[in-house]
């Protein structure tokens, strides 16, 4: 079943349209599938009203089959700028050296500037930034108005999704 993400309009039950470029440009796209699963930016969108005529149906559940168990829940908490959010972002790559050093860089540059801190992924997967801290390509995209972005290496312009580049 074909998956449409991230969509900011329905134009019609087959046409869509969804920002990309870190929002700065939008596409429209189509598809002819019957049945497709859609996600949607939900502050693109009004809130529901109350009292509509939409059809309720109940779907029976199938059995639990036990193939995997909840371990715990970390919400983090911070009092920086969401990161999708921030009007200034402070961002780090693996080339810090560890987690130690990138803190040591990136963090009185956040505090000075009231800004966020991004990684890349290379600087996470090393756990030197949570996961939620994750920017560009694989992670959430962004679009600052001033983006400091200290020590990636390998990182094109044509695969990072930050605005302006």
């Amino acid at each position: 079943m074909p998956q449409v993400s991230d969509l900011t309009e329905v134009v019609d039950n087959s046409t869509f349209v969804r920002p990309i470029y870190a929002g700065n440009a939008f596409e429209t796209v189509q598809s002819n599938s019957e049945k497709l699963v859609l996600t949607f930016r939900a502050t693109a969108f009004d809130a529901a009203g109350q009292g509509g005529n939409a059809e309720v149906v109940n779907v029976e559940a199938t059995p639990a089959q036990n193939l995997s168990r909840f371990v715990n829940r970390q919400l983090s908490q911070s009092d920086r700028p969401e990161l999708t959010q921030a009007k200034v972002i402070v961002s780090g790559g693996r080339a810090l050296g560890s987690a130690e050093k990138f803190n040591e860089v990136l963090t009185p540059l956040a505090d000075a500037l009231g800004a966020a801190i991004g990684a890349s992924r290379a600087a996470v997967d090393a756990e030197y930034a949570p996961n939620d801290a994750q920017v560009g390509q694989t992670g959430k995209v962004v679009a600052p108005q001033l983006y400091f972005r200290y020590r990636y290496f390998r990182c094109y312009p044509t695969r990072c999704r930050y605005a302006g580049q």
